[in-house]
């Protein structure tokens, strides 16, 4: 009897497991509903971590680009190998990238607490660079590069960018963002051509510490501390620095950071449109004239931005039609016009052909930093104003059509000019002519103005993809004129020489690809 009772309840022990067992196999339809909860809060996409009451949107993009006649995406052939104009000359770049981003959100007693990360996965074509020997290196592929130099390496022989990652708290941002100083639209009033000079740019992020208040019916206004560095950092040019093919502009010779740049912003955002009126303050502050703290140093010297910006929606013309268009005027403060993405960002450059007896090539320059000094002088800063703008049309759901263009001045004041070209402006006693010689030269004027028009053309055939084709034209209006003797180039394979001086023109088709999801 007790062996009998002892097998009943192990089977019953048994049936119990495997049946326990079975359910746990079987989808558990509530279960499943929780963990994969909508949250309709914050638009869709958004999604509630599980066991949590945050809401969680993940998104980006892919891309590939093809260009034309350039060494860089999507900056123009406006300095080094690009801008050489030679066998060194890319005539196509390619470009695959990843975007992904994450968009947090969590409704607190004190408002939503949301946080946001953007990254990019990038592999680009690069360059060949000459030794002066025969040989080339293909670079920079493998290396460490500058901020915004997107073709090092890094992961696979390509690189991780980050954009933005920032968090937002009850009118608060913190973290690296867009500058509030920028427009809506950033560097693209209706392109895709990542270098119009003409305002505020950043599209890649800024660390800063911004409030925004918001006043009601789309008023709002932005008080922010950013950093400069190097995003906001055009140069501070010690023209004693070295001697040389650049000695003629110096070189950047920035101390430590010491203050942040201050940006105020006001923005109307209606159904009409919006008007914003940017205002930034920044700091110039130099190293040493020479090696040491004994050589002495330039006091700082604050330069400021201001910018005036206007979108008109929704214009006779079509449904969906834009105009965008932006004005800004600094001294000291090069990057919120020439921004970071803009060429070389102010150190153009470019060769060219000649028709002038004795030359071998032409050349033309345009250089803007924040400041030129020499030993036992004060910084001298450079005035700078632009525009930039474009007109969208839609032709119809799937197709449209913008053109855009921008324009920008820098100008030197005479001190910084008699610096470079001497007391007499005739190069003698300046930077200019000890780098270059003054034989040749007619004028001396390191002033220059920069002028781009484009056109592009987007096909959007399903949801979400688009095709696209962007043709930009530069012009580089230089001051120059006459001869040099250029002291040659190894790396992009120039000769030291005769070139004339003379203005300089570059043409970049972009060809995109681009699915978001």
């Amino acid at each position: 009897m007790q062996l009998s009772k002892s097998v009943i309840l192990a089977s019953a022990a048994s049936f119990i497991g495997l049946a326990g067992a079975q359910a746990a196999d079987l989808p558990l339809k509530a279960k499943a509903v929780e963990y994969v909860k909508v949250c309709s809060l914050y638009g869709p996409g958004f999604y509630y971590i599980p066991g949590s009451d945050t809401c969680i949107k993940l998104g980006g993009y892919l891309r590939v680009d093809v260009l034309a006649n350039t060494n860089s995406d999507n900056t123009g052939n406006t300095s080094g190998a690009g801008g050489a104009n030679n066998r060194f000359t890319n005539g196509y770049t390619w470009r695959s990238r990843q975007d992904l981003n994450i968009d947090t959100r969590t409704a607190t007693e004190y408002g939503v607490v949301r946080t946001f990360f953007d990254a990019t996965f990038s592999w680009t074509t690069d360059s060949y660079a000459g030794q002066g020997n025969g040989a080339t290196v293909y670079s920079p592929i493998g290396t460490t590069q500058a901020p915004n130099n997107a073709n090092g390496g890094g992961v696979a022989g390509g690189t991780v960018g980050v954009y933005y990652a920032f968090i937002q708290f009850a009118g608060f941002t913190m973290g690296k963002a867009v500058s509030q100083f920028s427009t809506p639209w950033a560097n693209y009033p209706g392109n895709n051509y990542d270098g119009l000079v003409g305002g505020g740019g950043t599209i890649t992020g800024v660390n800063q510490f911004t409030y925004t208040a918001q006043f009601g019916n789309g008023v709002s206004m932005a008080l922010s501390a950013q950093d400069q560095t190097a995003y906001y950092q055009a140069g501070v040019n010690n023209l004693g620095a070295a001697p040389g093919a650049l000695g003629a502009f110096g070189l950047s010779n920035y101390a430590g950071t010491v203050a942040p740049d201050l940006v105020a912003m006001l923005r109307v955002d209606q159904a009409w449109g919006l008007f914003q009126a940017s205002f930034a303050a920044h700091n110039n502050h130099a190293a040493y004239y020479g090696g040491t703290e004994t050589t002495g140093h330039p006091d700082d010297k604050w330069g400021w931005a201001g910018q005036l910006g206007l979108s008109i929606k929704n214009i006779p013309t079509g449904p969906g039609d834009t105009i965008n268009i932006q004005g800004v005027y600094t001294n000291g403060a090069t990057r919120y016009n020439i921004q970071d993405l803009a060429g070389s960002a102010g150190s153009n450059t470019v060769f060219g052909g000649t028709n002038l007896p004795g030359a071998y090539q032409s050349v033309g320059f345009g250089m803007a930093p924040d400041s030129v000094f020499v030993a036992g002088g004060q910084q001298q800063l450079i005035t700078t104003w632009g525009m930039r703008g474009a007109y969208t049309h839609n032709w119809d759901a799937y197709w449209n059509t913008a053109i855009y263009g921008a324009y920008a001045g820098v100008r030197y004041n005479g001190t910084a000019k008699s610096y470079i070209c001497g007391p007499t402006g005739s190069g003698v006693g300046g930077s200019f002519g000890a780098a270059f010689g003054t034989a040749g030269l007619t004028s001396c004027n390191p002033d220059y103005n920069i002028a781009q028009l484009g056109l592009i053309t987007r096909w959007t055939p399903v949801k979400n993809l688009t095709f696209s084709a962007d043709l930009t034209y530069t012009h580089i209006d230089q001051k120059f004129a006459g001869t040099i003797a250029y002291p040659g180039s190894a790396g992009i394979g120039k000769p030291g020489t005769v070139y004339e001086l003379k203005d300089q023109n570059t043409v970049l088709l972009l060809l995109r690809a681009q699915r978001n999801w």
